[in-house]
């Protein structure tokens, strides 16, 4: 499944029953918010408001919000199908690599990724219409104010587009957007976000500016992309191009020194001026809390360019589970490849929507040592945005990390506190009101495997209760005889 753009995607899951159009009158101001909330957690389906009040732009709101459609989204029939992609794509189709040369020959093979740069072209949908001067206005789309203590109406689904100062390497992120006025906006930044290293890079050299490039809308892989957390060095455009398997056309913006998605519905073209920000907040976050009102660099609007009939794609955060959650299980299938090439003992990772995905994250391993829990969780802790996670649990190989229930039974019963839970300080995330500072705090690990003499255990560990096959097998064949 290939989409050339957003109303590609649209017609596929109209096509497949998985997307409702409501011409019934309604309002930006929290009304669309508590539809899609009431939908997304009853697991329905994607929804296009043709009807705003006050506008003629149709609002797109839970494309991604379950895991088919998220699937679909990024051209495969399941999650499950995303991950093997990977593993062939890095050379692990018959488990992690085991030796020195193995890891080598995979991470060669990542190089075929850069195969699918961007497609440069010259003219583009996204540029129809052209708004320069007094004409800019940002307010003229049905921007969205979310819940009832947000400090306005926030872009929630962007493509926020930089170039690092010095290596000219292209960022596109997600970060939310408080509308100002018609011609700003804030730009929320976070501290480890690779957006926030380019504008603190400005700063340090003293640039009065520094251009960005907003994009709404794009096929949905593209659009998905700006929520990768990829290394710094590493173009999402590019990432999304793998995931496509097709390059993403791109074309120069017409103020700004950068190229932007040629597909996409709308685009904002300005930039930030180092050290003049303005308090932005609060926002209803994916935490289920009020992020509280802080500081954030100015966007201020040079031009907009859109479709001539754009749609405004758009998505809500709140308690979970959201339609942001669907997207962060994409990451977590899509990452659990690469993560098997530097910890290969490394089984299986589930990410619950009750840990608003960087909270809780629950991991099984194939243990072969003592100790070998804890080089799991130091080692997850050591690698990029994973050492946000607040709570990493270990469980034994056997375990079905995505049952909760199971999860829970075991670590109840084959946790010693004292022995088996650790603790460590670091980076937390912006949006973690328990720290006692902001943006840095304790995190914990949770040892749930099964121990032994090398762990200091010198017990019998006791084994599973479980049925015989032979008997289990006898029941099977005589259940219906049974009459229950």
């Amino acid at each position: 499944m290939k989409y050339r753009n957003l109303r590609d995607f649209v017609d596929f899951l109209e096509s497949r029953g998985e997307l409702r159009r409501i011409s019934t009158p309604v309002t930006w101001d929290l009304e669309i918010t508590e539809i899609c909330d009431r939908v997304t957690k009853s697991g329905g389906p994607a929804l296009l408001f043709e009807n705003v009040e006050g506008y003629d732009v149709p609002v797109l709101i839970n494309m991604y919000g379950s895991e088919p459609r998220m699937a679909w989204a990024l051209g495969a029939e399941s999650l499950e199908d995303l991950g093997d992609k990977v593993r062939g794509l890095l050379g692990l189709a018959q488990g992690p690599p085991k030796g020195v040369m193995e890891k080598v020959r995979a991470l060669g093979q990542l190089m075929k990724v850069a195969s699918v740069r961007p497609k440069i072209v010259r003219s583009a949908p996204c540029q129809e219409v052209v708004l320069e001067g007094d004409e800019v206005d940002v307010t003229k789309f049905p921007i969205l104010k979310c819940w009832p203590e947000d400090g306005g109406r926030y872009i929630t689904l962007p493509l926020v587009i930089t170039k690092d100062p010095e290596s000219g390497v292209r960022n596109v992120g997600t970060y939310r957007m408080q509308v100002f006025d018609k011609r700003t906006c804030g730009m929320h930044w976070q501290t480890q976000k690779v957006g926030t290293a380019h504008y603190r890079t400005s700063k340090e050299q003293g640039r009065d500016r520094l251009d960005v490039a907003v994009a709404l809308g794009g096929d949905p892989a593209t659009i998905w992309s700006g929520t990768a957390p990829l290394p710094p060095n590493v173009d999402e455009m590019m990432a999304a191009g793998f995931i496509r398997g097709e390059a993403v056309e791109m074309v120069r913006a017409k103020t700004v020194d950068l190229e932007v998605p040629a597909q996409a519905e709308i685009i904002l073209e300005g930039y930030v001026t180092p050290g003049d920000e303005r308090t932005e907040g609060p926002f209803g976050d994916h935490t289920g809390y009020y992020s509280l009102a802080d500081t954030f660099p100015v966007f201020h609007i040079t031009c907009i360019t859109h479709r001539r009939e754009p749609i405004y794609p758009t998505t809500i955060v709140g308690r979970p589970p959201m339609e942001d959650y669907y997207m962060g299980k994409v990451t977590e299938r899509f990452f659990l490849p690469i993560i098997q090439l530097v910890l290969p003992e490394v089984v299986d990772m589930n990410m619950p929507a009750e840990g608003v995905f960087h909270n809780l994250v629950i991991v099984s391993v194939k243990k072969d040592y003592p100790g070998q829990a804890r080089k799991v969780v130091y080692g997850l802790w050591g690698m990029g945005l994973m050492a946000l996670a607040k709570a990493i649990i270990v469980v034994d190989d056997n375990v079905n990390v995505h049952d909760v229930s199971e999860v829970a039974w075991r670590v109840t019963n084959n946790l010693d506190a004292e022995r088996d839970i650790f603790f460590a300080m670091g980076p937390v995330d912006d949006l973690d009101h328990a720290s006692t500072a902001p943006k840095f705090g304790s995190k914990v690990g949770i040892d749930a495997t099964t121990k032994g003499p090398g762990e200091g255990y010198h017990r019998e560990w006791p084994p599973d209760i479980v049925m015989s096959p032979e008997v289990k097998e006898m029941v099977d064949s005589k259940w219906e005889s049974y009459g229950i």
